[in-house]
């Protein structure tokens, strides 16, 4: 191959939505951005993590067949390189004498050019890597590609404490370029941003940032891929949460590269990055999953009604149905929201009593329920009926249940097992009830890009405005036995996000016996989001990956 142009690099960024094992689909992608990148003049294309193969393949990696298939498929990829069109940095696992590892691979003139390992390997959070891989056996070096020699640190090289840009640079690197599956969390972009800033101040070199896109599991990949340029100011930003092939012009002054063109997209608030997180997290797990269509049970409450307006944003109304499960307590008020809500989105709506269900097995355990007084199990009858409903629906139609529970219900074990916690996937299980609430505000005065959905107000006022209750006896509310949710929120927060002692939360202005029991609530319901569905990741810690703790467990803060 020839070198680039004198002084001059087009470097496309590839900021696509790979799916985990589908290694002949993945590269069927990076074919597809690498021709577009040549249609554009680019000299280089740059895609992300393990993009082969996916990202977190987890143990996938430990299945030879698997590994040794995305090799092949990086090996018939560097063979097309030998058109004259762009190189190509990519990543895959890779298996050598030195174990298997997160990898990037360097392609160029029909053949790779060169390997570069991952040093750094995250093992916390979301991450678990030193589980699979093993990390590069030394320092990485520069590549030579085309005259112009390119530091390749992977992801976690640029977060971790190994130095491994200051390395690159004193061995004669000149641009950083930067592999990443960097997942989705409420503020993330800055936090990137200025661990990028570190790593050019340490270095003294331009970084581009190529960042994944998409849902895998509990976990969204927001994109909004950048580069920093060498005196730090921010050289192009990509979207957010929306797919791209980027081509970059980097021009050689004196010994630096400086970035001459790139877009500069703006970054959505914080409401609409999270509705959207909600809503990518939702449509990738339905469709790379699968399934035709999606059903949920619409209550006339504001968590369900959130649901709703994410499953038709993401899949369109014609693969959304919404079903009223209806009981003796459910107010008319209730009725007529959710009928509201369905007719606003523009989704199927049925209505299915449950009276005779319910009746039928209260009948059922007459004699052995005898003598004892109505309660909350009579109440959770309800919730599990409404359950083996919306699971007979979906058997029956082949559409996923999605749950509709929020954070808050889930930290105190509002939520009855195998009952509404019945589904597949919930999108909103990382949201606080009073992010619930801003989210749906924000939808009713909004329509986020891709959206499938009708503009206007999609969540009746009502169901925002109205008490929050389950409606499972007579004038329930759910701050019959929770504090206001604004009072819960706050508490959740300090014991779940920031692990503060209960001292320092009754510091705060809250009643020490109320922190007490949400603490213990929080600790005892332990068992039942083990058994929860899986949901998009929104904050810096949510149930599952981020937060462990064990079900058995009598610790309790009462220093």
């Amino acid at each position: 191959m020839t070198n680039a142009a004198p002084g001059i690099i087009r470097i496309a960024v590839a900021q696509l939505n790979p799916t985990v094992g589908d290694i002949a689909g993945n590269l069927a992608l990076a074919r597809q951005a690498r021709a577009e990148a040549a249609r554009h003049g680019a000299d280089l294309v740059l895609f992300t993590e393990l993009f082969i193969a996916g990202y977190p393949p987890e143990d996938l990696v430990m299945k030879p067949a698997f590994v040794e298939a995305c090799e092949k498929a990086v090996a018939d990829f560097a063979g097309e390189t030998a058109d004259g069109g762009p190189g190509v940095v990519i990543g895959t696992p890779l298996k050598r004498e030195s174990g298997v590892h997160n990898a990037a691979m360097v392609l160029d003139d029909g053949k790779i050019i060169a390997e570069r390992y991952k040093l750094d390997l995250p093992n916390y959070g979301e991450f678990d890597e030193k589980r699979v891989f093993q990390p590069g056996p030394s320092m990485p070096g520069p590549v030579n590609f085309r005259g112009v020699r390119l530091g390749i640190p992977v992801c976690e090289d640029i977060w971790g404490q190994l130095d491994v840009c200051e390395t690159l640079a004193e061995s004669g690197a000149e641009i950083l370029l930067v592999p990443n599956g960097s997942p989705y969390y409420r503020g993330k972009v800055d936090v990137r941003q200025q661990v990028a800033i570190v790593q050019v101040i340490e270095s003294g070199l331009p970084l581009i940032y190529a960042n994944m896109l998409g849902g895998q599991d509990e976990l969204v990949f927001d994109g909004a891929s950048f580069a920093i340029q060498a005196d730090k100011s921010l050289a192009f930003q990509m979207s957010q949460f929306e797919a791209a092939v980027a081509v970059t012009t980097w021009r050689r002054d004196g010994e630096a590269w400086v970035c001459a063109d790139g877009p500069m997209s703006v970054i959505p608030e914080k409401e609409e990055a999270d509705y959207r997180a909600c809503l990518l997290g939702l449509r990738d797990y339905v469709n790379k999953n699968g399934f035709k269509n999606v059903v949920l049970g619409l209550s006339g409450g504001v968590d369900s009604a959130l649901c709703a307006a994410l499953a038709v944003d993401a899949l369109g109304e014609e693969r959304v149905r919404a079903v009223m499960l209806p009981y003796r307590y459910t107010s008319q008020i209730s009725l007529k929201d959710a009928e509201d809500c369905a007719k606003a989105l523009g989704c199927r709506y049925d209505v299915v009593p449950i009276a005779a269900p319910v009746e039928g097995f209260l009948e059922a355990l007459g004699a052995l329920f005898e003598g004892t007084q109505e309660g909350v199990t009579e109440e959770n009858l309800q919730s599990r009926t409404r359950g083996t409903l919306l699971m007979a629906i979906s058997n029956k139609f082949g559409s996923m249940v999605v749950t509709t529970g929020n954070k808050s219900e889930m930290s105190v074990g509002y939520a009855t097992l195998y009952g509404d916690m019945n589904g597949g996937f919930n999108p909103i299980k990382d949201l606080y009830k009073m992010q619930v609430y801003a989210l749906c505000r924000w939808r009713n005065d909004h329509v986020p890009p891709g959206a499938l959905g009708p503009s206007g107000e999609v969540i009746p006022a009502n169901i925002i405005d109205k008490a929050p209750s389950a409606e499972l006896r007579e004038n329930q509310t759910d701050q019959d036995s929770l504090p206001p949710y604004p009072v819960l929120d706050d508490i959740l927060e300090c014991l779940v996000e920031n692990e503060m002692a209960v001292d320092d939360i009754v510091a705060r202005g809250h009643d020490r016996k109320m922190v007490h029991r949400i603490e213990h609530l929080l600790y005892i319901a332990e068992y039942k989001r083990r058994q929860a569905a899986p949901g998009v990741k929104i904050t810096k810690k949510n149930f599952g990956r981020d937060r462990r703790y064990p079900i058995t467990n009598r610790f309790r803060d009462r220093t």
